[in-house]
């Protein structure tokens, strides 16, 4: 357990209202310039400044505020932009889009740099990394969020809805996943849609465990109230080998050798099994390298019901908990619980006609609680104790399962802290 003798936490931390929120991003590749976009559409966000160590993505984004008729954001460039970024006095809110490894490091600066802090997912890649985020933000009582939209899914909304309201009974078990077949991304060159440098390939390669849990660990959080009235404990872990892709190499590039086996090798099925102080379990998978469907699974058992979303969305209630409700009922069922975000942001977005409900009810949220003082959705022991699972998980897996204990990033707040 960290120091805690000079720093009280920020559960529910809450500030003096923003009426225009003033913004910088960092990183301008796939996943800047869609935050850019979406950020475009929410009333009082405002972009000032853009990072980006590529001329021609930062080029983009100036494009995109131009089209948007938005005024020019300054740009800043080179290894060491980001930082003169953060310590310029025309911003409110940092983003940072960059490759994971460098989250972290600019989420610690900017916070000293008297900002809050928005980040892409994952926050931290290490344990010891999720420590400075919390104590960082302790210690200068900034926010930091992580920018997890999974827990903005309409049915993850309703399914969450339905539990604080008693429908499902006690939640005994939840699982949840990131299963996404990568493997063309994760091969393909920049200018064909893939990552810069092919960092995601690399860190999958060279690493084993879970390292993107927070796709189906948000959500799954939320459902248990973790630090809000329980925490997770421990887990143990196991992966797959890493399995050459020879037989894809062939079929998608011709290429079939021992060589291009280990050339388009890719990372290993993970499966990791959570428990919680009060005697909750959550199971997660991430599996990238297989033609399997897309799949997050959002199951959640409580003692009077179930709910899962994929393959097909399903829910079952006591009495007849055997038998999953079908049609109208169904539709009936999803609507009476639908959370009052959806009803309300949610749809907001569809009349808008934006493709991604769960990215805007995300942004609008953030924007919303910093324009009115409130405490975000999210806070900075969310992003340290998802993220701590990536680290965890391959400590377990090349420990034979052994398990891991999951730090308590409160340091026992979570008994006093309700939602």
């Amino acid at each position: 357990m960290k120091d805690s003798s000079t720093r009280s936490h920020v559960l529910r931390l809450a500030h003096d209202p923003i009426p225009t929120v003033h913004i910088g991003i960092i990183g301008l590749g796939n996943r800047g310039l869609l935050t850019l976009k979406r950020y475009l559409q929410i009333e009082g966000a405002e972009i000032n400044a853009l990072c980006e160590i590529r001329e021609g993505n930062l080029e983009k984004a100036r494009y995109l505020l131009k089209e948007a008729n938005r005024p020019e954001a300054t740009g800043y460039t080179g290894t060491e932009g980001w930082k003169k970024m953060c310590e310029s006095n025309e911003l409110d809110l940092v983003f940072i889009c960059t490759d994971w490894l460098m989250h972290t490091p600019m989420a610690i600066f900017a916070m000293e740099c008297g900002k809050h802090v928005a980040i892409e997912v994952p926050a931290a890649m290490s344990v010891e990394e999720c420590w400075q985020l919390v104590d960082t933000a302790e210690k200068t009582r900034r926010h930091c969020i992580m920018l997890e939209n999974c827990c903005y899914d309409p049915f993850a909304l309703t399914t969450l809805n339905m539990a604080r309201r008693g429908v499902l009974g006690e939640i005994m078990h939840v699982e949840g996943a990131y299963i996404h077949d990568l493997r063309s991304m994760y091969f393909a060159e920049e200018s064909e849609g893939g990552y810069h440098n092919h960092w995601g390939k690399k860190y999958s390669i060279e690493h084993t465990g879970n390292p993107y849990p927070t796709h189906g660990l948000g959500p799954a959080c939320q459902i248990l109230d973790i630090h809000r009235s329980d925490r997770m404990e421990y887990l143990v872990s196991m992966s797959t080998h890493q399995a050459g892709m020879s037989e894809y190499a062939r079929r998608m590039f011709g290429e079939y050798s021992p060589e291009a086996n280990q050339k388009y090798l890719l990372g290993d099925v993970n499966t990791t099994l959570i428990h919680t102080v009060k005697g909750k379990t959550i199971m997660l998978q991430y599996d990238v390298s297989t033609p399997r469907p897309y799949s997050r699974l959002q199951t959640v058992c409580g003692t009077m019901g179930f709910a899962q979303k994929y393959p097909v969305p399903r829910i079952a209630l006591e009495p007849n908990g055997d038998t999953p409700l079908q049609g109208e009922m169904l539709e009936k069922t999803l609507a009476r619980y639908k959370h009052p975000f959806s009803a309300t942001i949610g749809e907001e977005a569809h009349r808008k006609g934006l493709p991604n409900e769960m990215n805007y009810v995300m942004d609008y949220r953030l924007i919303y609680c910093l324009r009115n003082g409130l405490p975000l959705d999210m806070d900075v022991y969310d992003a340290a104790e998802w993220s701590c699972i990536t680290e965890l998980s391959e400590k377990s897996v090349l420990n034979k399962s052994m398990p891991m204990e999951i730090p308590d990033f409160t340091r026992g707040a979570w008994k006093d802290c309700k939602y």
